[in-house]
């Protein structure tokens, strides 16, 4: 992106909640089912029948109001939202307008090394539209199909203020609301099953400028499509604004094949949907000791197991935030660090090596082929001496590859460090009758050169001598 612009971003995510049931009926809400089956009177909008809020759903929102330090309103409205689509069956959807049920709020994540916050402005409660399938042949034509089993899903929108300046730092933060709202049992995350979709609001301006015009890019649920999909619009804006032209606001799509965003129609203001409260359903009020009940059922949130990280751990800030951006990585760290006793070096061996593998085999962690029981009896044949830090990457590399037992790889491989006196001060001897010009740099003061003799010994050892031994070997010899 040209250092000339700025662009300005804020994401609108559609969290589906993991309630039984749809928001405003009894209809349930399982993935998959035959077309049409899962639709009651209330989601077809027959004539007479009236919704009713799931207090499950309420719950839910609650809880995620209370894990990013909101305001849950004590009392919040549900109001008509009007547009007209097909998979639309009522010619409206029922959603919060002017007063949300969550206010405010901060995400923390972790991006590029620090700890960042992204700002909420609210999340509100509504249902889910249908869905429009196209494709279908219908006596030999091609037509649309309306499957409305999705309709009424609750759903629960976080949006955040326009405060995020790079495609990545918004992908970081959708990574890290996803990873909340799965810690916290409130959406199951299924990004393929449409559980958690983001929309990406995107301007560009120049550096201290007011804000443009923005489009907003639908339906984004892949973190790596969102980043690109933000870039892409981003590198539009800007090109249309330098040739002369005018950045209209619209609703766009991303189209990963061509790698383009295109229009999908003219973007909506809230005037233009007519909002005004439903009159079907009474004001949704949250008694203060649902709150605090809400309150005592939450698990350890992130920032908690973060701070008992570095308190029980001694671990930094942010090395405790990377251990604690989902359940898994934290469930991975304890057991590690409970086999081999060493907490800060199991966290360095996550952070580094471990997670460099992830990253170039395109895995998540629930895929490692390496255990953290395995890791971590790694991690004690380091802090005992047994190997040294390049052996202990050849045995990482064996357990990757499917070896299971961390002794047994050692053994075979005769990598166990070499801590004998006798045969480090041999490899010595030798390294420094080798290396005079070395010898002599460092008796004259380069304290590098002593590194480069140290490497020589490991190199003639295979890489098993202990460095510490090696290194106070060569300054006795050399000093003597």
């Amino acid at each position: 992106m040209s250092n000339t612009w700025e662009v300005v971003i804020g994401l609108e995510t559609h969290v589906q909640l993991s309630t039984a049931s749809k928001m405003f009926s009894n209809a349930p809400t399982a993935f998959g089912a035959a077309p049409n089956t899962q639709a009651s009177v209330v989601d077809l909008a027959l004539p007479g029948a009236l919704p009713v809020a799931n207090r499950a759903a309420v719950e839910r929102a609650i809880r995620l109001g209370l894990a990013v330090d909101a305001r849950i309103a004590p009392m919040s409205i549900f109001a008509r939202k009007n547009y007209f689509y097909p998979d639309l069956p009522k010619g409206y959807q029922i959603s919060q307008f002017e007063i949300p049920v969550v206010q405010g709020g901060m995400v923390s994540f972790l991006f590029d090394g620090q700890l960042r916050g992204v700002q909420l402005t609210r999340a509100h409660l509504e249902e889910d539209a249908g869905k429009s399938v196209h494709g279908i042949n219908f006596e030999g034509h091609d037509a649309t199909g309306i499957d409305l089993n999705r309709a009424g899903t609750p759903l629960l929108e976080v949006v955040t203020e326009p405060v995020m300046r790079s495609a990545a730092e918004a992908a970081a933060y959708a990574r890290a609301l996803h990873a909340l709202v799965v810690w916290l049992d409130i959406c199951d995350g299924n990004l393929q099953e449409g559980s958690f979709r983001c929309d990406a609001n995107v301007s560009v301006r120049r550096p201290g400028a007011s804000l443009g015009t923005r489009c907003e890019i639908k339906n984004l649920n892949s973190f790596r499509f969102l980043e690109r999909a933000i870039t892409v619009e981003a590198q539009r804006q800007i090109e249309l604004i330098e040739d002369g032209g005018t950045v209209v606001q619209e609703t766009r799509l991303f189209d990963p094949d061509r790698d383009e965003t295109r229009t999908m129609r003219t973007k909506e203001d809230s005037h233009d949907y007519r909002y005004f409260p439903d009159p079907d359903l009474p004001p949704l009020v949250i008694a203060p000791h649902w709150i605090e009940e809400v309150r005592r059922g939450l698990p350890e949130l992130p920032r908690q197991m973060a701070e008992r990280f570095m308190r029980d751990y001694a671990l930094a800030a942010v090395d405790a935030a990377y251990l604690t951006q989902s359940r898994m990585h934290a469930a991975y760290f304890e057991s590690c660090a409970g086999t081999c006793g060493q907490p800060k070096l199991a966290a360095n061996w996550i952070m580094g090596e471990l997670a460099a593998q992830l990253n170039r085999a395109e895995l998540e962690l629930d895929a490692s082929p390496v255990s953290a029981q395995q890791l971590g009896r790694l991690v004690a044949r380091v802090h005992d001496g047994t190997l040294s830090g390049k052996t202990a990457r050849e045995v990482f590399a064996a357990l990757w590859a499917g070896e299971r037992d961390v002794d047994r790889v050692i053994e075979s491989r005769g990598l166990r460090q070499i801590s004998d006196a006798g045969a480090i001060a041999e490899a010595v001897a030798a390294v420094l009758a080798a290396n005079p010009k070395n010898v002599e740099e460092y008796r004259s003061g380069k304290a590098k050169a002593l590194n480069a003799l140290v490497g020589q010994v490991m190199k003639a050892t295979g890489g098993r001598a202990n460095p510490q031994q090696v290194g106070e070997a060569l300054r006795a010899a050399i000093d003597a």
